[in-house]
């Protein structure tokens, strides 16, 4: 394929990684290839466009909104909390008394359940707490479990590539001492044929000077 890079490092038997200088060389390679490259597109064009509004409530849009348009944010109403009475205008009206009676006795009841959970919680909170510490407790577990287990399988892989590529080296040296084995051969063979020639060649040359020589019988 056009582009395609073959990464052939072997980073447990290959050598020259702490040399000076190989640390700058490859940042400055990475920095160049960083340098060159130029998008000729848009790389997630293949994916659907980014929902941002999927999980907003009515109430997270008006916040949004509020923010963007810089409005300041609503002080905390303790209405709720107050017991008035009835208006000035208002204070022969039975309807009015009647919602300050509702609102105090909404309060009242409100802070008399507040009362029964804080009486719970004295009765049952410490029992509560370390049935929650267990849980938390069991999940701790769990997770450090599951942390040794991907501890062990990430071992693997390494062990796994670590004997690969052990394996790969010794068979690229035994292919290497063979590859210079038969270099050497090869140069051998090479000198002794340049030398073969050389011999044949001074034998002719002998043997044209021979017979230019004339007989000196004749």
């Amino acid at each position: 394929m056009a582009g395609e890079v073959l990464v052939d490092a072997l980073p447990y038997i290959d050598l020259g990684y702490d040399d000076p200088g190989v640390r700058e060389a490859a940042i400055a390679m990475v920095e160049e290839e960083c340098r060159r490259y130029r998008p000729t597109k848009n790389y997630l064009e293949h994916l659907p466009a980014l929902n941002t509004t999927a999980f907003e409530t009515e109430l997270m849009a008006a916040e949004f909104e509020r923010i963007q348009n810089r409005l300041p944010m609503e002080p905390l109403s303790m209405k709720r909390y107050e017991l008035p009475p009835p208006p000035a205008g208002k204070m022969n009206e039975v309807s009015a008394w009647g919602e300050s009676v509702d609102n105090s006795m909404a309060q009242l009841e409100h802070q008399a359940v507040r009362a029964m959970n804080l009486e719970l919680m004295a009765d049952y909170g410490c029992e509560m707490w370390k049935s929650y510490l267990e849980t938390l407790v069991t999940m701790q577990a769990k997770c450090q479990t599951r942390l040794a287990e991907v501890k062990k399988e990430i071992q693997d892989v390494n062990w796994a590539r670590k004997t690969k590529q052990t394996q790969g080296g010794e068979k690229l040296r035994s292919l290497e001492a063979q590859w210079v084995m038969l270099v050497s051969k090869n140069y051998e063979i090479e000198q002794a044929c340049a030398k073969l020639e050389e011999q044949i060649y001074h034998k002719k040359m002998e043997c044209k000077t021979y017979e230019k020589t004339p007989d000196k019988e004749q």
